[in-house]
């Protein structure tokens, strides 16, 4: 069984999160430092690997007023090198708040501010990941 893998692309960070085989949950994985395209890839390709990844969501980061910024357009350049590199379906998910929702549920678990600046990342990624399978579940 395929997996689905989540990444919440930030200019210093990438939040992992991968599903269950039968795409039903997410599940925060790692935080990949980033060091640049290359080696931003390579623990990529391990992680894919690892977890016989098909199909790669990645959160799109628009403004409220549902444009895209200058971190979106990172974002769409990142997509579309991992395309490139890989072959695989990359499928963009609106993130608006999802990492305002995910520091919310640290704040809410009393993880300190210290450690949540090591999971953010990851927990972000569980969220997009996890809006996109609801979605799929839906239908929509």
């Amino acid at each position: 069984m395929k997996r689905i893998m989540g990444l919440d692309v930030g200019d210093k960070t990438i939040g992992v999160a991968v599903s269950d085989p039968l795409g039903i949950t997410a599940q925060g994985i790692t935080t990949i430092r980033r060091k640049g395209i290359n080696s931003d890839f390579s623990e990529l390709e391990a992680l894919i690997k690892e977890y016989s990844v098909s199909e790669v969501i990645i959160g799109l980061p628009k403004n409220m007023n549902n444009t895209i910024g200058p971190q979106g357009e990172k974002v769409l350049q990142f997509a579309e090198k991992f395309k490139n590199k890989f072959g695989m379906e990359v499928i963009l998910q609106d993130e608006r708040l999802t990492t305002v929702s995910a520091e919310r549920l640290l704040i809410d678990a009393d993880v300190s501010r210290k450690k949540r600046k090591g999971v953010i990342d990851k927990v972000a990624a569980t969220y997009i990941l996890n809006s996109y399978l609801e979605k799929t579940k839906k239908g929509e």
